[in-house]
């Protein structure tokens, strides 16, 4: 066996439409001008500590980005995510493979989420063309325009899908100009057009609740949502289509773009909801190289921000203001706390449903703030 590989292209797989689906959109949705769930007392001072923050980053041009697990999306949290982008208070958006999963689902079928147990034991999870056919497509289409993960499938989901050229002219593309930087993404799109017999044209794929879609929102406003996915973590891993040089390709372009907001970061906002690996392990990287870039211009490292993590965890019990745990400590295995709390800036950790939180913050930025009387 040293050397040999399965086939997963071998890989059979069923309408999305057949899925016993856990969660329908219109039974999950929270309604964003519904009253809030009560949090704790501690927890509404961080909520309105954090508006603030939001609104001075705002008015000095400094960058609010929220990094978001998929639970936020599973849960209903999408119109909230909505409306902090119709009301310009968020500048960068960031999310895993299975956010983007689940946001494409609901938009696609108004319905997502599935049983691993009862599917991986029948080996049907993940295995549902629809969804694994269409985000690779969205990705190798937006390739072609050098487009990151995010922006590629938020298009697709805005613009109800794509335009696939023709096979041969991405053949003379090629031949023409090998060494073209976009000459990559052309060889795997007119790999996969002519291994699934993709027709060229007008690619339309119809997103009926496209509205509640996070990506597709983004999309809208120009607000930059990157994506960072893991080869093999994602239900599209197991659709024969799978393409894992189109998956790191955009998630590398959303890397970089990432490293742009964390460079406009000075006095800034961070808030990680939900999000305990991807979200500190990827601003961790991306903070390193931005200060690194910093350093060899001459300038100061990112400083003056502010980090607002939230998780339904309880945190390790310590409390994260007195700076990082030792390491004897259980709290100091928890890596959505310690990479943080290493990140410069002042963190602060809000044991909290993501959702609730989040709610909180749309009341707490939706009321004006008071102004001084002379």
């Amino acid at each position: 066996m040293n050397g040999e590989t399965l086939d997963l292209r071998r890989v059979r797989v069923l309408p999305l439409e057949q899925r016993e689906s856990l969660s329908r959109l219109d039974e999950i949705l929270v309604e964003p001008s519904n009253d809030p769930p009560p949090v704790s007392d501690a927890n509404a001072r961080l909520v309105r500590e954090c508006a603030a923050r939001i609104r001075e980053a705002r008015q000095r041009g400094a960058s609010v980005m929220l990094i978001y697990g998929a639970h936020l999306i599973k849960n209903g949290g999408q119109l909230l995510l909505v409306q902090l982008l119709d009301h310009g208070h968020l500048t960068h958006l960031a999310t895993n493979g299975a956010g983007t999963i689940h946001d494409w689902e609901f938009s696609f079928l108004g319905r997502s989420t599935e049983s691993v147990r009862a599917n991986v034991a029948t080996g049907t999870f993940g295995t549902w063309d629809e969804t694994g056919r269409c985000i690779h497509l969205a990705l190798l289409l937006g390739g072609l325009r050098g487009e990151g993960y995010g922006q590629a499938l938020g298009r697709f989901i805005y613009q109800d899908g794509d335009q696939v050229p023709k096979a041969d002219d991405l053949e003379a593309q090629v031949r023409a100009d090998p060494h073209h930087p976009l000459t990559p993404a052309r060889v795997e799109l007119l790999h996969a057009i002519r291994q699934f017999g993709i027709a060229s044209g007008p690619l339309m794929v119809l997103h009926r609740w496209r509205n509640a879609s996070v990506l597709a929102n983004a999309f809208r406003h120009e607000v930059p949502l990157t994506v960072h996915p893991g080869i093999g973590y994602d239900i599209v891993a197991t659709h024969p289509m799978f393409n894992g040089a189109a998956i790191g390709r955009a998630g590398g372009v959303d890397f970089a773009r990432f490293a742009t907001a964390v460079e406009g970061l000075d006095g800034g906002v961070v808030m990680s909801i939900g999000s305990a690996i991807m979200g500190p392990q990827v601003f961790e990287k991306t903070l390193s190289c931005v200060n690194n870039l910093r350093i060899q211009a001459g300038r100061p490292i990112v400083q003056g921000h502010t980090l607002y993590v939230v998780d339904l965890q309880d945190g390790g019990r310590w409390d994260w203001t007195r700076g990082e745990p030792p390491r004897d400590n259980p709290a100091y295995y928890l890596r959505f706390c310690k990479s943080y709390a290493r990140m410069g800036g002042t963190m602060h950790y809000a044991q909290c449903d993501n959702v609730a939180f989040l709610h909180h913050l749309h009341h707490a930025l939706a009321d004006k703030p008071k102004t001084k009387t002379p």
